[in-house]
């Protein structure tokens, strides 16, 4: 069981940066934090905030070395906590000082003043396929046998993970959303407030007495949540990384 997080007033939330020497906005981003232009109380990283990052193969560290350190930077003056998702895990071997939570302990049990909350990347209750899948990919001894393989032969693994990554649209918007939250969740996940990343929606609404929210991706406009309090609510209020700003 994983120890209860504490959210705090100002945090930050970051989903789905998917950082990639095609999308370098996340490290302006946290480069903006270092140099206390931004100054979150805490900043928590809710999954995919690399296109691909895999803590067995220290091929996928390479153009993300800096972004990288950064993080360990932040994680020495304020608390970070990193959900993985299913494009970043075995995290543990990367960082040092950052709270990594996986994705057998997700969804993850946090405070905000009276209020329970559940913060998930999104993955963690997928079929059984994928989540053979993904139980399969994170695998220390399968992941042992293929990193020499993808390196014997220049790394066509994840050359071609990382064409197919190229590929996708982490901005589409699903008009079936909704209707597949509600049906998904169930009483077992009942709190105040859900939230998660995973699925680059950006919505809210309330399923029973739970009020759901679904993370707009960092990829998409930069957006990134700032944790507030409306008496003893929680809200979170978007906003958009410039350079400028």
């Amino acid at each position: 069981m994983f120890r209860k997080i504490e959210l705090k007033e100002g945090a930050y939330i970051v989903s789905d940066a998917h950082f990639s020497s095609s999308r370098p906005q996340l490290q302006l981003f946290l480069e903006a934090i270092v140099s206390e232009q931004l100054q979150p109380a805490q900043l928590i990283l809710m999954g995919d905030i690399f296109d691909a990052l895999f803590g067995s193969i220290p091929h996928t560290y390479k153009e993300k070395i800096e972004v990288i350190k950064l993080l360990q930077n932040i994680a020495k003056k304020i608390e970070v906590i990193y959900l993985e998702g299913n494009h970043d895990f075995n995290l543990k071997a990367v960082f040092d000082n950052v709270t990594i939570v996986p994705i057998k302990q997700q969804p993850l049990h946090a405070t905000f003043k009276t209020k329970g909350v559940w913060l998930a990347h999104g993955d963690f209750d997928a079929p059984f396929g994928y989540q053979l899948y993904t139980a399969l990919i994170r695998n220390p001894l399968i992941l042992k046998i293929l990193r020499p393989i993808d390196a014997l032969f220049g790394h066509f693994i994840l050359n071609f993970v990382d064409k197919h990554l190229g590929k996708k649209d982490d901005c589409k918007q699903l008009e079936w959303f909704a209707g597949f939250i509600e049906k998904r969740f169930d009483k077992k996940l009942e709190c105040d407030y859900f939230i998660e990343g995973h699925f680059h929606q950006n919505k809210s609404f309330d399923i029973g007495k739970t009020y759901y929210t679904n993370l707009g991706a960092f990829a998409c406009n930069q957006r990134y949540f700032v944790v507030k309090s409306m008496q003893e609510n929680m809200i979170l209020e978007e906003k958009k990384f410039s350079k400028e700003s």
